[in-house]
């Protein structure tokens, strides 16, 4: 069988700008491809509370994915305020406010070609 993946995106935002989740996940931009019947690998950052993740991958099924899996590149234990697992993940990442790679703080450093902590002023 030959695969022939297709891409979307989706835009989920918890955060906003702040550095502390609000809880409440936002739908800042859908995908536009229909989910029906399909099978889903949903790719994210970071997965800390799980929250957000958690809503996309119920959002998904909800219309009809035949399967959702998950991948994130970093992986935050001990924050899980939701019920979900990771099926794939790159790295475990130390309890830290994380940017760069993608990943930003207050739409800040998103652009660094590495992945970083920020340090806190005491």
């Amino acid at each position: 069988a030959q695969l022939s993946p297709e891409v979307d995106f989706m835009m989920l935002a918890s955060y906003r700008d702040k550095t502390r989740s609000s809880g409440k996940v936002e739908v800042l931009r859908d995908v536009e491809s229909p989910v029906e019947d399909r099978d889903i690998l949903l790719i994210d950052d970071i997965l800390e509370s799980g929250r957000t993740l958690a809503y996309a991958k119920d959002l998904l099924a909800a219309r009809g994915a035949r399967s959702v899996s998950t991948a994130v590149l970093l992986e935050k234990p001990g924050h899980l305020a939701a019920d979900i697992e990771a099926d794939h993940r790159g790295f475990v990442c130390p309890d830290k406010f994380v940017v760069g790679y993608g990943m930003d703080m207050a739409h800040q450093f998103r652009e660094l070609p590495f992945v970083g902590h920020v340090l806190t002023a005491r």
